[in-house]
C-alpha cells in the first residue's frame, strides 16, 4: 500500500512538473510576447501584466483566491489540494523558471497556434491525475455539480469568450481577440484528442469479479453511478460482474484508473458516445421535439 501511494505520489508530481513546463511556455512564451490575452483567469492574468507589469503566476494565483473560498466544499478537498498543487508549480514556473528563458519573437498566428497546442498538452497532463490548473476550472466544476445538466465546453467557452474579448480594448486591436480564440479553440482540440478524441462522451464496459469495490471507487472517485448486471463467462462457466458506467471523456481516464487499482484481472472495454441523456448528462428531448414526434403519430 506505501509503495503504491509512494509511486501515485511521484506520478502526480512528474505529471505536475511537464504539465506546468507546457502550460507556462503557452502562457509565458507564446501568449505574453505575441500581446494575446488566452481564457481564464490566466488570460485575466496577462492583461493585467500588460497594463500594470504585474507577474502573471502571482497573479493568476491571487485571483484564485476567491473561487477557492466559493467552491471548497463542492470541488471536494482532494480535488482542490491537487489543484493547489499544481498552480504552485505553474507559478513557479511562470515567474521564475520562463522570465529567464528566451522567448518567441515571430509570427503572432504561429504564437497563437503553438499557445494553444501546448496549453492543450499541459492540461491533458493535469486533468489526467485529476488536477487542474484552477481558475475558471473550480467555477465550471461548480456550475457543473449544481446543474448537471449542463454543458461543461459551453460554459467555459462563455467564460472564455468574455475574457478574451476584454483583449480588444486593452491591446488596442481586434487580432488580439482572433488570436485569443483560435488558441483557445485549439486548447480544447488537442486536450480532447489526447485524451479520448472528439466524441462527446464514453460507455465503460467492465467484467470484473469486484463489481460492488469497483461501482463504490467510481463514485468516490468522480461522483457517477454504474449500472450492475450479472454474468457468466462462456468459456469458464464462472459468475461475473458487468458494470456499465456512462461518464464524460475527461472522466473516462479515471475510471479507468479506479478499475485497475481494485481488480487488476478485469476486462475492460472504453467505447464512445455520440450523446447520452439523463441525469448528469444532457437533458431527455425537449417538450418540442416530443410534441411535434406526437403530432406526426397522429
Amino acid at each position: 500500500m506505501k509503495t503504491a501511494q509512494a509511486k501515485n505520489i511521484a506520478l502526480d508530481l512528474l505529471c505536475d512538473i511537464i504539465g506546468s513546463f507546457f502550460y507556462s511556455a503557452s502562457v509565458y512564451t507564446f501568449a505574453k510576447t505575441a500581446t494575446f490575452a488566452l481564457g481564464g483567469l490566466t488570460g485575466l492574468a496577462l492583461i493585467m501584466n500588460y497594463l500594470w507589469q504585474f507577474p502573471i503566476g502571482i497573479t493568476t494565483m491571487a485571483l484564485n483566491i476567491p473561487l477557492i473560498l466559493l467552491s471548497y466544499r463542492i470541488v471536494g478537498r482532494s480535488f482542490l489540494l491537487k489543484t493547489m498543487k499544481t498552480m504552485c508549480f505553474c507559478t513557479v514556473f511562470l515567474d521564475i523558471l520562463f522570465p529567464r528563458l528566451p522567448a518567441y519573437s515571430g509570427s503572432q498566428f504561429m504564437a497563437a497556434l503553438y499557445s494553444g497546442i501546448f496549453a492543450g498538452i499541459g492540461l491533458a497532463f493535469f486533468y489526467m491525475r485529476g488536477s487542474s490548473s484552477g481558475g475558471i476550472d473550480f467555477l465550471v466544476m461548480s456550475i457543473k455539480i449544481l446543474r448537471p445538466h449542463l454543458s461543461i465546453g459551453i460554459v467555459s467557452m462563455t467564460i472564455d469568450l468574455v475574457i478574451i474579448l476584454l483583449g480588444w480594448p486593452v491591446f488596442g486591436n481586434v487580432d488580439s481577440v482572433l488570436y485569443g480564440l483560435t488558441a483557445t479553440i485549439l486548447t480544447s482540440l488537442v486536450l480532447d484528442k489526447i485524451m479520448y478524441g472528439m466524441d462527446a462522451g464514453a460507455l465503460i464496459i467492465i467484467v470484473t469479479d469486484c463489481g460492488e469495490q469497483i461501482a463504490q471507487r467510481i463514485g468516490e472517485l468522480i461522483g457517477r453511478g454504474s449500472t450492475e448486471l450479472r454474468a457468466r463467462g462462456g468459456y469458464t462457466k464462472q459468475e461475473k460482474n458487468v458494470l456499465l458506467c456512462a461518464c464524460s471523456k475527461s472522466q473516462a481516464y479515471l475510471v479507468c484508473c479506479a478499475v485497475q487499482e481494485i481488480d487488476k484481472m478485469s476486462f475492460v472495454m472504453v467505447t464512445e458516445t455520440n450523446e447520452v441523456f439523463g441525469e448528469g448528462f444532457s437533458e431527455h428531448q425537449p417538450k418540442q421535439e416530443i410534441k411535434k414526434k406526437v403530432k406526426k403519430c397522429r
